[in-house]
């Protein structure tokens, strides 16, 4: 069981939202959000992690051109 089932709230500031996901936490800051606290792990709420996704699009697209065969 990890953090996520016990019911551990969004890393991002000022959310109180309950946490969907959990990503590395430098790869959760240079998506563009501001998130709080120590440790490896950001955990996101699904409104998060949507703007998580919608900001990191472009570069998951262009790191998939460059390592494609």
């Amino acid at each position: 069981m990890g953090r996520i089932d016990k019911g551990i709230s969004c890393s991002v500031q000022n959310c109180k939202n309950e946490a969907v996901r959990s990503l590395n936490f430098d790869k959760a800051k240079s998506g563009g959000l501001n998130v709080t606290g120590e440790g490896k792990r950001a955990y996101l709420c699904k409104t998060h992690y949507k703007e998580f996704k919608k900001k990191t699009k472009k570069d998951k697209t262009i790191d998939k051109w460059r390592y494609s065969t």
